[in-house]
């Protein structure tokens, strides 16, 4: 495995059929060998990373009341905001601040015998402090889904299927989830877990992040990779669907983010691009010489993949807000739990 990650221009599918066809190969190779890579080419302007990173920061810097006024455990469907140390990663607490919205969706009626996943779908919470947030992320929201989406039907050829092979199980519905999220600095938190090693669930994972290190991503000799920050570029890993689909030919690496030294914090803005809540994992009928080297995706018994995502996504969310789940999901937890 490299010592760093590669650079990735998304530019270079509409140069020409040669760079075209060598950038679908460095995608598959980047996607395979470990799972992460930075993105340019994106389209997306500096000034508008900025302009968001500068929000994200004025949100934090509202008083605490007027966070908590739109607490994650006021919504059942996980969005709002969540103080440092409140969110579980295998059982640890993550030391980051962080304020999550997903697509605004209506909810969707509590329906006798309806799967538990269709509480996932509602609106989002806003603070009255900052009324430019709510329009200026779910702009940002749509704009990184376009980034997404195009390099999942990039993924999509460079696997051997069609450009829309993905699209039957996001179309119309597509799971968009943002954080943005700042990370104390050491001297503010009781050790260095700003968020615990793990996968990322969805299909990919697109990230912007400030000056200050300590994203890591694991190589295959158990050491940590340093995803330094890069003008300009989003950090892009695989999710687990698309391991699942790819029968593990592609790969969700485990990374996690170490706390910034004493007197200094990091920021952060996540896109997580999903699968619609009520779609299954398909098995991609891959090319010989791609099915040759898949060897099914990885199992840990402790943290089970369902190809359900509705399923799998509750799964995640119950855990790592166990404040959510005790006051919304008490009726199922137990189950759910269990069934994990």
């Amino acid at each position: 495995m490299p010592a760093s990650l590669p650079i990735l221009d998304l530019a270079r599918l509409d140069v020409g059929e040669t760079e075209r066809r060598t950038f679908l190969e460095e995608l598959r190779r980047a996607a395979r060998e470990i799972g992460f890579f930075y993105l340019v080419g994106h389209g997306i302007p500096d000034a508008r990373i900025a302009d968001v990173q500068a929000l994200a920061r004025r949100f934090f810097a509202l008083p605490a009341a007027e966070k908590r006024a739109v607490a994650m455990v006021k919504s059942p469907h996980f969005r709002g905001y969540t103080e440092a140390g409140a969110e579980i990663t295998r059982g640890r607490a993550d030391w980051r601040e962080q304020f999550d919205i997903g697509a605004e969706r209506p909810a969707l009626p509590r329906a006798p015998g309806a799967p538990a996943w269709t509480r996932l779908q509602g609106p989002n919470l806003w603070p009255t402090a900052l009324p430019e947030l709510r329009p200026e992320l779910l702009a940002w929201q749509e704009a990184v889904t376009g980034v997404g989406i195009r390099l999942l039907e990039a993924f999509a050829l460079a696997l051997g299927q069609p450009a829309d092979a993905f699209a039957p199980i996001y179309a119309g519905a597509p799971n968009q989830h943002i954080k943005i999220i700042r990370y104390p600095g050491r001297e503010a938190t009781p050790d260095d877990q700003g968020v615990g090693a793990h996968k990322d669930s969805g299909f990919l994972t697109l990230l912007v992040q400030d000056d200050e290190g300590g994203l890591e991503v694991t190589d295959d000799a158990g050491g940590w990779i340093a995803a330094s920050p890069v003008p300009g570029a989003f950090v892009v890993n695989v999710g687990e669907l698309l391991e699942l689909a790819s029968n593990g030919y592609l790969r969700a690496t485990i990374h996690r983010v170490v706390t910034p030294r004493a007197g200094r914090d990091r920021l952060s803005v996540a896109f997580f691009l999903g699968a619609r809540h009520d779609a299954t994992v398909p098995l991609l009928d891959l090319p010989p010489a791609l099915a040759a080297q898949a060897g099914g995706a990885a199992s840990d018994p402790d943290n089970p993949l369902f190809r359900e995502v509705g399923r799998n996504y509750l799964k995640g969310r119950l855990r790592s807000h166990p404040d959510v789940a005790a006051v919304h999901y008490a009726d199922l937890l137990d189950k759910e739990v269990r069934a994990a």
